[in-house]
């Protein structure tokens, strides 16, 4: 049993910033690359930023300069750390990792629910 919960989603002006959290929990044994999505109505999920569990990460052209994926592995917490919003940073942000449980060993994505980033003056 695996669980990833989001959290710091909320209403900020553009030009600021949110800090989005997601902490797994459950019989983990190794968690892998850890990542956040965001979506909008009419357009499929897309790729923001991944994170390796040494450290390495990618972004998506258009956060580039502007978010910063971290993460704490002994807390099995991984952050984006959003600045300089944009209106269309607006979106649903969903965490997502591949995730090896004590039990079953295969690797598996997990999802959580998905936090609301609304960016509006």
């Amino acid at each position: 049993q695996v669980q990833l919960v989001e959290s710091g989603g909320g209403l900020v002006q553009p030009g600021g910033s949110l800090r989005l959290s997601c902490a797994a929990s459950g019989s983990i044994f190794s968690i892998y690359a850890m990542n956040w999505y965001r979506q909008t109505p009419g357009k499929q999920r897309e790729l923001v930023a991944s994170i390796t569990s040494g450290g390495s990460a990618n972004y998506d052209d258009s956060v580039k300069g502007r978010f910063t994926i971290s993460r704490d592995n002994a807390k099995n917490t991984v952050y984006l750390q959003m600045n300089s919003l944009k209106p269309e940073d607006t979106a649903v942000s969903y965490c997502n990792a591949e995730i090896e449980t004590t039990n079953l060993r295969s690797l598996r994505n997990y999802w959580g629910q998905g936090t609301q980033v609304t960016v509006s003056s």
